[in-house]
């Protein structure tokens, strides 16, 4: 019997496009003689809409795209199914795989809704997600846990005049970069470098989110950790390094003029440093209570220091993403890849089931 499995994307982060672009890999890369391949897009108002597979063609071959009615999930133990306003039921599923970035997907609230629900998911819990997603919290943990990072300052929206330019180039110096604290794909990010800088880049964070974190520029490396797996069984990637020839990794040298961008895999680097990142990323994924996968990004300094950046619980998986290919280069193929992501989910979600949850 196929294990029927939907692909939960989209969403209403500034991350929409780039959820559709890692979906549509994953979609591809599952085997249809193993998995049953249902399709979920979050629109950018929030709805849950079913699409058919040919969602995924050119954009001037959608015009009679397949889409059934908006989904509604009941936080019920005993739904573990989504219906529509009109009452109709969507098929049950075994497992949803969220190919979600940013707010209201990566950060813990698809992963409470589907915990509410009783359904089996892939990737981190609520807990995990949500301090993952915030960059401020994850330093901070990070921390406690020994585990060193760059020098940071965290400002709030009703702070924002609290912090002259004056006062962090005196803590921080220059360059520093600003940073919303729950999104990826460096998405309202920017790099600071005077006075006039300073104030669009706080314009800018703060349109994305009401905290921002303000750090140190790293001059050095920067690479990346693929963690998989639940409890004992956890593991770490080789060690990758992202390169590009813009002025930092943003999001124009992610996605859209990737020219310039290179991933070395494995990094050049020592063993015995690689061996030492790959130790820190399983240290900060157990202190966040890491389940299933993440990657976790460092910077490495010309003297050997190595630095945690950031903790993504839900990494991209389209063609240019790091976390498939540092998995592709320890010898899990992408297709394997997801097959095992999904087995990890159902494994933990039949442990949950076990426990314990309700007095009598």
């Amino acid at each position: 019997m196929k294990t029927k499995v939907a692909i939960l994307f989209g969403g209403r982060s500034a991350e929409h496009e780039i959820s559709i672009i890692s979906a549509q890999n994953v979609f591809q890369a599952l085997d249809k003689n193993r998995f049953e391949v249902a399709l979920i897009k979050i629109d950018k108002q929030g709805s849950l809409l079913p699409v058919g597979g040919d969602y995924f063609l050119l954009e001037e071959q959608k015009k009679a795209i397949t889409q059934g009615e908006e989904l509604f999930l009941s936080p019920s133990t005993k739904a573990e199914k989504l219906v529509t306003k009109t009452g109709k039921t969507f098929p049950k599923v075994d497992v949803v795989f969220p190919v979600l970035h940013g707010p209201f997907g990566e950060d813990g609230t698809i992963q409470g809704l589907l915990s509410l629900a009783n359904i089996a998911f892939v990737g981190c819990p609520i807990l995990a997600s949500a301090i993952a997603m915030d960059k401020a919290m994850t330093k901070q943990l990070a921390l406690i846990n020994g585990i060193p990072t760059a020098a940071f300052v965290i400002l709030k929206k009703f702070e924002k005049d609290s912090l002259s330019f004056e006062d962090l180039e005196k803590e921080l110096g220059l360059p520093f970069f600003v940073k919303p604290v729950t999104l990826g794909s460096s998405v309202g990010v920017s790099k600071v470098t005077n006075k006039a800088q300073y104030k669009k880049a706080l314009d800018l964070a703060f349109s994305y989110d009401e905290k921002i974190i303000i750090e140190t520029f790293i001059k050095g490396r920067e690479v990346e950790v693929g963690i998989l797996g639940i409890g004992a069984e956890v593991k770490a990637s080789v060690v990758g390094e992202v390169k590009t020839d813009h002025d930092f990794y943003s999001y124009v040298a992610k996605y859209t003029e990737t020219e310039g961008l290179r991933m070395e895999i494995p990094a050049s680097i020592p063993e015995d440093t690689a061996e030492k990142v790959r130790e820190l990323a399983l240290r900060a994924f157990k202190a966040i209570d890491g389940v299933g996968m993440a990657r976790c990004d460092f910077f490495l300094k010309e003297d050997g220091t190595i630095l945690l950046n950031e903790i993504n619980p839900i990494p991209g998986f389209t063609q240019f993403s790091m976390y498939p290919k540092l998995w592709e280069a320890t010898g899990i193929p992408y297709g394997k890849l997801i097959e095992k992501l999904i087995e990890l989910a159902i494994t933990r979600h039949e442990a949950i089931n076990k426990l314990k949850t309700t007095y009598d």
